[in-house]
């Protein structure tokens, strides 16, 4: 392959994180300054290689693969992936339930793949936005305002069982169209590698560090024990990792050359949901929660925000990348526009069922 060839591969590969480099370097130039990370977005950045790291081993266990062909079979296999996506994701975040329900979709092998990863990322935004431990942003919104449970909840379950019921519809009509699989499962499949246990237990740690069960630092003697286990957990996605530390250096940037008009502004419904397009969810949270008292508002806007475009949420960039990596797919662009298409059609079918239900 010519280099030339090779660095078009990469630039269409990796457009994501080039642009938000280069915006990060264009507003740190006209503010004159360099972004500063707060010792929140370095946790969330570490508890997030954690994560991956372990994900990544208990893929290596093979337990993933085993369970796609346990699991994934029926012609409603659609409807089951997404459905299980969506609930799912109510306790073990949006992110944690499309590491590990992507690759089982992939796995299997089936020719539309790529609208089932689509519809699954749109469910995981969708169910995790029911619970304060569904997504980062929720338990932000849910201890910064000291809400209760059924406050929190009854705010925000139209949101959620409306697309319950439109996902899955989806889900089944997928899965009644004759898809055959792209290629045929093994005649034998590889046995589960006794690690798996060990990834299991290391999975439920570090969803216990999530919500703060247990202390950050813990991450350490996860990574320490994973290590240990089988180094090629540490084969991760870095540049996934990197692309959301870009994130966060733009959303300080946006967060200072925007701070003024935030201050006196009432359409934070609005403002959070196009703000998460660009600077994704979770910062837009983080930025808007410094200057409204109004939670439903800012609940309502990141999760709506969350669909939309790839950097809407880290669970879209999450699908976006375990899609594009794996082996078995091709043609990034078309995912992505099948993706910007589908989740624009959630964004606004949020943003009308926020107005109707205003009073």
């Amino acid at each position: 392959m010519s280099p030339q060839r090779t660095v078009l591969d990469f630039l269409l590969r990796e457009w994501l994180l080039l642009s938000v480099t280069a915006a990060m370097a264009a507003t740190s130039l006209y503010l004159g300054r360099m972004p500063t990370f707060s010792r929140e977005d370095l946790e969330i950045l570490f508890i997030l290689a954690t994560l991956f790291v372990v994900v990544k081993g208990l893929e290596k266990s093979n337990l993933l693969l085993r369970l796609s062909q346990r699991f994934a079979r029926g012609r409603l296999l659609p409807l089951k992936l997404v459905g299980l996506s969506f609930f799912l994701s109510m306790v073990i975040t949006n992110d944690v339930a499309l590491l590990v329900i992507v690759p089982l979709t992939l796995a299997h092998g089936r020719r539309d793949r790529d609208l089932l990863v689509i519809l699954e990322a749109l469910a995981v935004n969708a169910g995790s936005a029911l619970t304060p431990i569904g997504n980062p942003q929720n338990l932000f919104i849910f201890w910064h305002y000291g809400l209760d449970i059924r406050t929190f909840i009854t705010a925000i379950a139209p949101f959620s069982l409306m697309f319950l019921v439109i996902l899955g519809l989806a889900g089944l009509l997928l899965g009644m169209r004759t898809r055959p699989l792209a290629r045929q499962e093994p005649s034998s499949c590889q046995p589960v590698r006794p690690t798996a246990v060990a990834y299991i237990v290391l999975l439920l740690a570090i969803i216990l560090v999530i919500l703060r069960q247990l202390p950050t630092q813990a991450g350490i003697i996860i990574l320490v024990l994973a290590l240990l286990i089988d180094r090629r957990c540490l084969r991760i996605d870095y540049i996934l990792l990197l692309t959301l530390a870009c994130f966060f250096g733009l959303a300080e940037n946006i967060k200072h050359m925007l701070a003024a008009s935030i201050a006196h502004s009432e359409h934070v419904f609005l403002f959070s949901a196009l703000a998460s397009q660009v600077i994704s969810n979770v910062p837009a949270a983080l930025l808007f929660g410094r200057f409204t008292d109004n939670w439903h508002a800012l609940l309502w806007g990141t999760s709506t925000g969350g669909f939309g475009s790839l950097v809407g949420s880290l669970a879209n960039l999450i699908a976006y990348r375990l899609y594009i990596t794996d082996v078995t797919t091709d043609n990034p662009a078309a995912f992505a526009a099948r993706f910007t298409i589908l989740g624009y059609l959630a964004f606004f079918a949020a943003l009308g069922l926020y107005f109707a239900l205003r009073p």
